[in-house]
C-alpha cells in the first residue's frame, strides 16, 4: 500500500501546497505510512536539496523524468575534478569566482560554464550545470546530481537559443531516452517505443506504477494532468486535496456556481474521484452543501488540518497588554490596519504593545509608518523566527488578514494559549476564533478600511479590559487548540487510509 502525493514543482521559496506536502509526509512518516511525493515539471537543477529543505526524504521523492531512468534522487556531489576528467581537450585556462568556474579551451574557442552547487557543505566544489558556449552561441546545457542526469540541446536562432532536445542518462552515462522538442509540443523516445506527448507519457508513469485497490493518489496540483492520472489509475482510489477558496464567491449566484479554476475539472468530474480532503471542516460543509445545492450529487470529503502541533505550550505569567502577530510582510496581510490601530488603541492602553513577527516586500513601508506615527517604542519589526516558544510570552495574538486557507500560525497561537483577535473571514479564523470566547471575530467592511480599524481597535480595548477576561479566553483557545494535536491527526490519516481502500 502506497500513498501516491501528486503535486508539479517546487522551490526554495515553495508556496503552501509544498508545505502542506512537507506536514503530511511528516505524518506519514510518523504513522508509518508508505508514500512517495511525484514532481512532473522540469527543474534546471537538482530537485533533492530543495525536497530535503521541506523535509522530504530522497526514497520518498519520484520526479517524472527520472523515474524512466536508473539514476536515484541524491544530493549534488558530482565534483569540479571529475568534471575535469570528462573534458577531451586538456588544455584550457580556468576563471573561479564564488559561484561558478568558467573554460575556455585553447584549441578549440569553446568555454564551458560550471555552475557550483551552494546548498550545502562539500569536501570540494561540486557542479550542478555546465553551459556550452560555442561562438557565442549557447549549444547545450548539462544537469548533474552524483552524474549527469540530463542534457538540453539548443541552436541559434534569430540571435536566441531554441532548445529541441533533451536525453536523459542512466547511472553509467547510456542513454535512457530523448524528449525531442517542437515548440510547446514533445515527444519522447525510448529504445522500444515513442511516446507522443508529455500526458501520454504521464499515463505511461501510472501504468507503469503497477498500482492496486490498496493504493492512494492524492492529487495536490494537477494542471494539465487531471484526465491522465483518472484514466492511467487502475484500481487505486484517487482523492484531491483543496488548498485554497475553491469557488468565486462573486461570480456565484443562487443558479450557477463558478469553481476555482484550479478545481473545475475535479469537481465536474467528482464521479471518477473518491474523496476530497479540505483543511477546515468549515470548508468541507460548505462544498458538500454546494454539492447538493447545485445538482453536483454527493461526495465523499474528509476535513483534515494541514498542520499540527506536538504540545500545548504553556506559561503563567505573561507580557501584560502585549500583542504579537506573525506572516509575510505582503499587501494582502493589511499589516498597515494593523498598525494604526494599535496605535489607536495605545491612546488609552499606555503599555500596549505590538511584536510583528515575519519578512517580506512590505518592511519598508511598515518601518515608515511605525516612524511616521512615532510608534517605535511600542510596535517593532521583528524579523523571522522559530516562534513555538515565543507566542506564550504574549497576552493575544491579531490577524488582519482578509484570507486564510488554514492559518497556521493562528494554530500555533491558540496552541501557545493566546486570546484572538481578526476578521470573521474564511477559513482559519472562523476555526480558530470563537467570537466573545477566545477572542473577537470583527465584522470585515471590504471597502471601508477606516470602519475596519476603527473595529480593530475597539477589539483590542475590549479584549485587554480585564485581566479575568484574558484568563478565560486563554483557557478556550487551548481547548480550541487541543484536537488540533498531533497524535489526532496522525489518527485521521490512518483512518482516511482504512475507510478509503476498505471501501
Amino acid at each position: 500500500m502506497t500513498i501516491y502525493n501528486l503535486n508539479m514543482g517546487i522551490g526554495w521559496a515553495s508556496s503552501g501546497v509544498e508545505y502542506a506536502q512537507a506536514y503530511r509526509g511528516h505524518i506519514f512518516q510518523k504513522n508509518k505510512q508508505e508514500a512517495k511525493f511525484i514532481f512532473t515539471d522540469i527543474f534546471r537543477e537538482n530537485l533533492e536539496p530543495m525536497t530535503k529543505n521541506l523535509g522530504f526524504k530522497d526514497d520518498e521523492i519520484i520526479w517524472l523524468y527520472q523515474y524512466f531512468t536508473d539514476v536515484k534522487v541524491s544530493p549534488t556531489r558530482f565534483s569540479v575534478t571529475e568534471l575535469e576528467n570528462s573534458f577531451a581537450e586538456s588544455e584550457f585556462n580556468k576563471d573561479k569566482n564564488e559561484n561558478l568556474i568558467t573554460y575556455a579551451f585553447k584549441n578549440t574557442g569553446v568555454r564551458l560554464t560550471a555552475f557550483l552547487d551552494q546548498h550545502a557543505n562539500h569536501k570540494e566544489d561540486v557542479v550542478y550545470k555546465t553551459e556550452l558556449i560555442v561562438d557565442g552561441n549557447l549549444l547545450q546545457r548539462d544537469y548533474y546530481s552524483y552524474v549527469k542526469t540530463f542534457s538540453e540541446y539548443f541552436k541559434p536562432v534569430n540571435g536566441s537559443a531554441n532548445l529541441y532536445q533533451r536525453r536523459f542518462f542512466n547511472a553509467d552515462g547510456s542513454i535512457a531516452y530523448d524528449e525531442l522538442l517542437n515548440g510547446e509540443e514533445s515527444l519522447y523516445v525510448f529504445e522500444n517505443k515513442t511516446i507522443y506527448s508529455k500526458e501520454k507519457l504521464i499515463v505511461l508513469f501510472f501504468e507503469s506504477l503497477g498500482l492496486t485497490k490498496n493504493d492512494i493518489i492524492l492529487i495536490d496540483r494537477s494542471t494539465g494532468m487531471g484526465p491522465q492520472v483518472i484514466q492511467a489509475k487502475g484500481e487505486a482510489k484517487v482523492g484531491v486535496v483543496v488548498h485554497a477558496e475553491h469557488f468565486n464567491e462573486p461570480m456565484t449566484n443562487e443558479e450557477h456556481i463558478l469553481w476555482n479554476n484550479y478545481y473545475d475539472y475535479q469537481f465536474e468530474n467528482a464521479d471518477s474521484i473518491d474523496f476530497f480532503v479540505t483543511a477546515t471542516k468549515i470548508q468541507k460543509e460548505i462544498l458538500e452543501e454546494q454539492f447538493a445545492k447545485y445538482g453536483k450529487g454527493s461526495i465523499n470529503v474528509y476535513a483534515i488540518p494541514v498542520g499540527s502541533i506536538d504540545r500545548l505550550q504553556t506559561k503563567k505569567k505573561r507580557k501584560p497588554h502585549s500583542l504579537v502577530t506573525a506572516s509575510r510582510l505582503a499587501s494582502e496581510k493589511h499589516l498597515d490596519w494593523m498598525v494604526y490601530a494599535v496605535a489607536k488603541a495605545h491612546a488609552s492602553i499606555n503599555d500596549l504593545s505590538l511584536d510583528i513577527y515575519g519578512q517580506g516586500g512590505e518592511e519598508g513601508m511598515l518601518r515608515s509608518l511605525i516612524s511616521e506615527l512615532g510608534a517605535e517604542d511600542y510596535i517593532q519589526l521583528k524579523g523571522h523566527h522559530d516562534l513555538t516558544k515565543i507566542y506564550k510570552n504574549y497576552s493575544a495574538y491579531i490577524s488582519t488578514s482578509t484570507s486564510e486557507g488554514f492559518g497556521l500560525t493562528l494554530l500555533e497561537a491558540v496552541g501557545s494559549g493566546l486570546p484572538m483577535i481578526g476578521f470573521n473571514v474564511r477559513y482559519g479564523n472562523q476555526t480558530f476564533i470563537e467570537n466573545d470566547q477566545n477572542g473577537y471575530l470583527i465584522e470585515y467592511h471590504n471597502h471601508d478600511k477606516v470602519k475596519d480599524i476603527e473595529n480593530i481597535s475597539l477589539a483590542i480595548n475590549k479584549l485587554m479590559e480585564s485581566d479575568k477576561k484574558l484568563i478565560e479566553a486563554s483557557q478556550r483557545s487551548y481547548e480550541i487548540a487541543e484536537p488540533f494535536l498531533t497524535k489526532h491527526i496522525q489518527e485521521q490519516w490512518i483512518e482516511l487510509e482504512k475507510e478509503v481502500t476498505d471501501a
